[in-house]
């Protein structure tokens, strides 16, 4: 086959998404493979296979191919592509911009050539994203203009898209939100190229998620979720599942979001550097509304590790791990100096981005009594929903009213503001956040003497609770509706007290505090009675699911110290490879770059960004090798195993509590889940086993 042929063929695989046989063709060593339609091929192919560093090399490759041949406007256009995906999937605009400023100066002699678009293109989002929104209206017009006289469509795309989203920013809700319908409708039409269609379906998706409109970003997932299937490729796949997780964080079920959430991050991982803590922090809050508070600490420590903000979500955690005075702590510093990471999935240096901050903030005051903060809060909440019209920001203000107002006693205005709270989410199809309006509308209708009234609300609230799959909020609700307060079960002084757990066939008899219940036998009993027969120790959950599979006796799981090896088969993908840690090196050069330019300039806010980027990838390098150089693994099926052991826990103490509501109680407080498992009786109340 001739050279030219193989060319064809490659450019035919390419075509049809046929990733790996392209790649397979240019891995035979052609001489096609370094022609510069095969590089790009190359870098397409790589993309679409899930090689993002591979994909940036490819690019590289082809931008010094250019330089030695002398074609100064190809180069810059490949400098300028190298931007645009370094912008798309790492967060870092040190190196975008140093490859911005590469592809000017080699056109600094030429008149208009298509890179001058594609240029503005990538300069549009690197400004929007660093919060210079004059600099962002500026690009996004030339972008349009250029796209449009030199044939460069997703110049035009892109920049219509930025356009709209700084109308927003600017108050012009209604504006903007026309012009982006109107770009859904050219998105739609399959005119545009696929890489753009999704990048932009995304970016739909994320205005209207930043308004809290969720009514219009769920019929944007749902047209995304259609297009994605047979046409998405690279990270759009997994950006889709992460919006998908956040509307049904809204509509329910968690295990639903949860499972969507972990999908995205599975999806994501070989994609996203920074902005990978955008679907931890998604699966972080699915998880703490859930009441997986370990899983939910878990997925927001990680994403603080990717340089993400976890909050408000880590504050609320602390709130229900029962630290009140962290939790105001960590969402005040929060509110003062909320982190300017450069992403376009969350609103960019406005108060649209306090709003969850502030409604998370008159929570917390309301749960530890501070009347000002509250009012405070509810005050700047309000004025944000008043500048960007939307039905959730104005269901969330009312809600911080409603709580200020009981902080206040009047009972009045929290009963018509948390009315309306409620009323406004069920509209929205929100029955968490309306379970929760309904939580406070029952304690004013309680305090002003109406028993019937917040019995109703409570009951309402538990029902929506147990249906979301909300337990620790279920378990609240039925606390309120009962009259009982929670509290620990005691099982005797001082000495041991005699229980049994053990199972004969399909059955298993409990015997706790004086009371005797069969029940038919679950997963999750089975990993129980593994933590009873050794208190105190703690279990991997790969060791849980072998004793429970039966592929390890429940004698002889594997200790913490043990055969290391048998546990990790499978667990994981190295944090990042050669390939991937030459490339941030590589990056960490053009960060010092322009950050000595920055320095140059006396550019202060351009200086602390760039430091960040550093700090970041510096952070990255580090922990990707662990001791004596071995790469540190990540993913894979310890974190299955953790959600799986999780889930089937938390179902089991549920049917437990039907039964033997004792029990229930003291492994609720006594079991503890995470990626090891363990059973932490109380010293003064322990229990003997029998299993």
């Amino acid at each position: 086959m001739s050279a030219l042929d193989r060319l064809g063929e490659l450019r035919a695989a390419v075509e049809r998404g046929d990733w790996q046989f392209a790649l397979d063709l240019l891995a035979d060593g052609g001489s096609e493979a370094i022609t510069a339609e095969g590089l790009e091929l190359r870098a397409q192919a790589a993309y679409g296979n899930g090689d993002f560093e591979a994909c940036v090399s490819a690019w590289e490759d082809l931008h010094s191919l250019h330089l030695a041949e002398g074609n100064d406007a190809d180069a810059a256009r490949a400098a300028a592509m190298i931007a645009m995906y370094l912008m798309m999937d790492t967060g870092l605009m040190a190196p975008v911009r140093g490859w911005l400023k590469r592809a000017d100066r080699l056109l600094e002699a030429h008149g208009e050539v298509s890179a001058h678009a594609v240029i503005a293109m990538v300069r549009t989002y690197e400004r929007f994203m660093c919060g210079d929104m004059e600099a962002a209206r500026e690009q996004s017009a030339l972008a349009i203009e250029l796209g449009g006289r030199l044939g460069v469509g997703p110049a035009v795309v892109i920049g219509r898209v930025a356009a709209a989203r700084i109308k927003i920013f600017d108050g012009h809700v209604d504006e903007g939100l026309d012009l982006l319908d109107e770009i859904g409708v050219v998105l739609m039409s399959g005119e545009v190229d696929p890489l753009t269609t999704g990048m932009m379906y995304c970016e739909l998706i994320c205005a209207a998620q930043g308004l809290a409109l969720h009514d219009r970003a769920r019929e944007w997932t749902e047209v995304m979720e259609h297009w994605r299937h047979g046409a998405a490729f690279g990270g759009i796949n997994g950006r889709c599942r992460v919006h998908r997780a956040e509307l049904l964080r809204i509509s329910g079920t968690c295990d639903l979001a949860e499972e969507e959430a972990l999908g995205a991050c599975d999806e994501l991982r070989p994609w996203l550097r920074r902005e990978f803590g955008w679907p931890l922090v998604e699966l972080g809050n699915i998880r703490l509304r859930k009441g997986d508070l370990e899983g939910a600490e878990e997925a927001f420590l990680a994403a603080h590790d990717h340089a993400w903000s976890p909050q408000p979500g880590l504050a609320l955690l602390r709130l229900a791990q029962g630290d009140a005075h962290a939790a105001a702590a960590l969402i005040a510093d929060a509110i003062a100096h909320p982190l300017d990471v450069p992403s376009k999935e969350r609103p960019p240096f406005v108060d649209l981005r306090l709003a969850p901050l502030l409604d998370a903030q008159t929570e917390i005051a309301a749960a530890t009594g501070d009347a000002d903060t509250a009012r405070r809060a509810a005050e700047a909440l309000q004025s944000i929903a008043d500048s960007y019209s939307s039905s959730s920001l104005k269901a969330c203000a009312a809600l911080a009213k409603a709580r200020a107002a009981l902080l206040h006693d009047d009972l009045g205005q929290t009963i018509d503001e948390s009315s309306r709270a409620v009323a406004a989410w069920a509209d929205i199809g929100a029955p968490f956040e309306a379970a929760v309006a309904r939580m406070v509308l029952g304690e004013a209708h309680h305090r002003s003497g109406n028993t019937d009234g917040a019995l109703l609300e409570w009951r309402a609230a538990r029902t929506a609770f147990e249906a979301f799959g909300a337990v620790r909020w279920a378990e609240q609700a039925e606390r309120l509706v009962t009259g009982t307060p929670s509290r620990p079960i005691s099982v005797g002084t001082r000495g041991e007290a005699a229980a049994t757990f053990r199972c004969d066939g399909d059955t298993r008899t409990v015997c706790f505090a004086g009371l005797t219940v069969p029940m038919h036998d679950l997963k999750g009993f089975r990993y129980i009675q593994r933590l009873l027969a050794s208190p105190g120790r703690e279990f991997h959950v790969l060791d849980l699911v072998a004793v429970e599979m039966g592929s390890l006796r429940v004698g002889h799981a594997l200790d913490q110290g043990g055969d290391a090896a048998a546990r990790d088969i499978g667990a994981g993908l190295p944090r990042i490879d050669d390939q991937a840690r030459d490339a941030y090196r590589r990056r960490l050069a053009e960060v010092d770059e322009d950050i000595e330019e920055a320095v140059l300039f006396n550019d202060l806010g351009r200086v602390e960004l760039a430091q960040r980027d550093r700090e970041y990838l510096i952070n990255e390098l580090t922990h990707a090798v662990g001791l004596a150089g071995r790469h540190r693994l990540v993913g894979g099926s310890s974190e299955r195993a953790r959600t799986s052991v999780t889930r089937s826990l938390r179902y089991a103490l549920r049917r437990l509590a039907r039964h033997h509501p004792a029990l229930a109680t003291h492994l609720g407080q006594s079991v503890h889940t995470g990626t090891y498992c363990v059973y932490t009786p109380d010293p003064l109340a322990s229990v003997r086993w029998q299993i």
